[in-house]
């Protein structure tokens, strides 16, 4: 009985991430608007709160290897890596979710994802990313990119969105809290619009094995 209970459970968890799934194959970007449950996501952004306060945070740049610079007029935010091994309650619960979305994604749509790496985020007022790509030019492993917003209360005024440069008419996502938002890393141009308050978020990639010879430039 507790095995079949388990794998309910399991299976559960993969079926609701088959609609992200699908948009995925079929747009190249998908929403998922609660990705984890409200008082989760309050907790990670707790987290982030106190990592910041606690200067683990630098600030970020563009590119890899001997082509990595920091460029603000390009980027602003800061960022913080994060191990899959911390022993913080709510990044388990983020690991054990980003690990069903994985499963899904790779029986769903035959992507066989090995690994995913990720990094809270977070955006000064007024800082912004401009339009790019998530995939290196000198390396091919990211597929999938993921943002989960933590921003408590964000409204519209608040700015900030993530901004998907789609053929015909751009999307623009409020980086509301709880709020998930996939791409592919190799097709989707996409920027981060400047916002009115500190913006944060828990920004990772799904990434396969490479097919490509490691280059720096």
């Amino acid at each position: 009985m507790v095995e079949a209970v388990a794998r309910i459970k399991y299976f559960s968890a993969m079926s609701r991430f088959v609609p992200v799934a699908t948009d995925l194959a079929l747009k190249g970007w998908a929403i998922c608007p609660d990705f984890l449950p409200p008082d989760t996501v309050a907790a990670l952004f707790d987290a982030a709160q106190h990592l910041w306060a606690a200067h683990a945070f630098r600030r970020a740049g563009v590119g890899r290897a001997t082509g990595y610079a920091i460029q603000t007029e390009v980027r602003g935010d800061f960022i913080c890596w994060l191990d899959e091994h911390a022993p913080h309650p709510a990044l388990k619960d983020y690991w054990r979710e980003i690990e069903q979305l994985r499963l899904t994604l790779n029986r769903e749509l035959f992507l066989s994802l090995v690994s995913y790496e990720a990094h809270f985020a977070v955006y000064p007022p007024g800082a912004a990313y401009r339009c790019h790509l998530d995939r290196f030019t000198t390396a091919d492993e990211r597929m999938i990119s993921c943002a989960l917003y933590l921003n408590q209360a964000w409204r519209p005024e608040d700015q900030g969105q993530l901004r998907l440069h789609i053929p015909g008419t751009p999307v623009d996502i409020l980086p509301c809290a709880g709020t998930l938002a996939a791409l592919r890393s190799d097709m989707i141009m996409h920027e981060v619009l400047p916002a009115k308050r500190p913006r944060y978020s828990l920004t990772g990639w799904f990434k396969r094995r490479s097919s490509q010879p490691f280059r720096t430039a």
